[in-house]
């Protein structure tokens, strides 16, 4: 039995108890750590917490070589731990369909997740959210524009966008540096740069901070520690430009 569990989106505080029991009594656990990441705990803290050993997965472990993974769980419980909610991203989807084409039995045990907790944080509507993108950091020959493409898309069809910020082993993208990357994707594809913005950092924490405002003002605003994540908002529907004026300093 595979089974995927979301641990939500700040500390150990978030897990449900039922996926807390699903821990407990695996046979292994594994965490995958590269589509996102728990700023309130670590490795360590999760071990004593659920007194079991974790083997912490990257990308290609998961993306690659999952053969350990599924052989594993067609022998006893493993229980694969993702930050927020497990399918949420596709890699996790691709995982449980391998695991079914060699016969292993999979769950969920879902949990919260950015994609709704950025709603109840901005007050933004979340039936008015088109596609999301992410912004990665920029490589040396490799400066993709898509993400901005997506945003302008969204903005066509007067949608809100929802922006994830590249995380990689130790380096985790802020919102400032998040908004100049956009703004110089916008220069090269000759698109007029997002007017609004809103920045949130730590949710899921007792102290998130969220912000709403134009790139100008995001980007000299303090923030903070990790995770970050923006949103770029369509017009705004006058409960959500209220709930951004009492709530992100709009």
């Amino acid at each position: 039995m595979l089974m995927f569990v979301g641990l939500g989106l700040y500390d150990l505080g978030d897990i449900s108890l039922k996926g807390l029991e699903c821990v407990r009594n695996a046979d292994t656990v594994y965490l995958e750590a590269y589509t996102s990441r728990l700023m309130g705990t670590d490795v360590a803290e999760m071990e004593a917490f659920f007194e079991k050993e974790i083997r912490v997965l990257s990308r290609e472990d998961v993306e690659q070589n999952p053969r350990d993974i599924i052989e594993r769980a067609a022998r006893g419980r493993v229980a694969f731990l993702t930050g927020g909610d497990p399918m949420v991203s596709t890699t996790h989807a691709d995982l449980r369909m391998r695991a079914a084409a060699a016969g292993v039995a999979t769950s969920i045990i879902h949990a919260s997740s950015i994609s709704s907790a950025v709603c109840g944080l901005s007050g933004l509507q979340n039936y008015r959210f088109g596609k999301s993108c992410s912004v990665p950091f920029p490589a040396k020959g490799w400066f993709p524009t898509a993400p901005v493409e997506t945003i302008a898309a969204n903005l066509d069809l007067n949608l809100h966008t929802l922006v994830f910020l590249d995380i990689q082993m130790d380096r985790y993208m802020r919102i400032p540096e998040a908004i100049a990357i956009i703004e110089e994707m916008a220069a090269k594809r000759g698109i007029e740069p997002p007017a609004l913005y809103v920045g949130i950092a730590r949710a899921g924490s007792e102290s998130p901070v969220v912000a709403a405002g134009s790139g100008a003002k995001l980007k000299e605003t303090q923030f903070g520690p990790p995770l970050h994540v923006l949103v770029v908002p369509a017009d705004l529907h006058p409960m959500e430009r209220e709930y951004l004026e009492i709530f992100a300093g709009l």
